[in-house]
């Protein structure tokens, strides 16, 4: 019984190494991923008719393909905790570029800072295939920085 013992603690380390291989082909995970996300410094200017400012820095974004379209997802870091409504606001097109604004509204009352991954919000939107018609580049900007991708 006891030799079995570091027989399976072996095994088990080695199925769970199998799950590091962030590059394989095989991991469903990478399946449906785009190019390289490139970050720009363009920030978002204010929305007319929107209250919510933009949210300070935009850490991530994937675009996943679905069904008739794509989902936008993308994550940002507000200033502080306690943001809420969110949302990927779409605003102007230009030059094959669909460009949208991740905004979400201040807290009531102020509160403090905490670790970002506290701080963490993430928003959505979806784009039909014929929203995409002509589209070289999405980009979902931040009050200080925004991501962009390319297909």
């Amino acid at each position: 019984m006891k030799s079995t013992r570091p027989a399976a603690l072996a095994a088990l380390a080695l199925v769970a190494a199998c799950g590091q291989g962030g590059g394989s082909g095989l991991n469903p995970a990478n399946w449906f991923q785009n190019g390289p996300k490139v970050e720009t410094m363009e920030a978002a200017p204010p929305v007319p008719g929107d209250p919510r400012p933009a949210i300070d820095q935009v850490i991530s974004m994937a675009v996943e393909p679905m069904a008739g379209g794509v989902i936008v997802r993308a994550t940002g870091v507000p200033a502080t905790q306690g943001y809420w409504e969110a949302a990927l606001v779409r605003g102007d097109d230009e030059d094959g570029r669909i460009i949208f604004d991740f905004l979400a509204i201040p807290p009531i009352t102020p509160k403090r800072v905490s670790t970002q991954p506290s701080r963490e919000i993430t928003a959505g939107a979806f784009l039909s295939n014929r929203d995409l018609e002509n589209i070289r580049e999405i980009v979902v900007r931040g009050a200080r920085s925004s991501r962009s991708s390319r297909p």
